[in-house]
């Protein structure tokens, strides 16, 4: 499905060119809304650092996907929650390897903490696909 990208021409350009402005979703189109995925494993651990829990919420998005029978082109909005500013550009580097040149509409914060002190990264998506 190919999805209306909005990025006006009286707009700054998306910052490091990996995400649109705004997406337009034709109508009747197949929804799907994840809930926030954290590095945590399938056995539970949870990598130490922010690069390796940032794959496993990748991995875990794409697992999503894949079960609603969808793909990372069908990302239209991610939103991101990173723990500590420092944190953000290897998450960043993370995400532009998953997304290979896909570019949803995108939210990133900067926040204290999540849910575990050992926690470092939160991603929730929302996909769309026509049926």
């Amino acid at each position: 499905m190919t999805f209306q990208r909005i990025n006006p021409a009286d707009v700054a350009e998306p910052m490091g060119g990996t995400y649109s402005h705004g997406i337009v979703v034709p109508p009747g189109a197949q929804m799907l809304f994840t809930s926030g995925q954290v590095g945590v494993k399938k056995d539970g651990s949870i990598p130490p650092d922010i690069t390796e829990q940032s794959k496993v919420v990748w991995n875990n998005l794409l697992a999503i996907l894949k079960d609603a029978g969808m793909s990372v082109s069908d990302i239209v909005k991610m939103t991101a929650f990173v723990v500590g500013k420092d944190n953000f550009p290897k998450y960043a580097e993370v995400r532009k390897q998953y997304l290979a040149g896909h570019r949803p509409a995108s939210t990133a914060y900067f926040v204290p903490a999540l849910v575990r002190p050992d926690m470092l990264i939160e991603v929730e998506i929302v996909a769309a696909k026509k049926p």
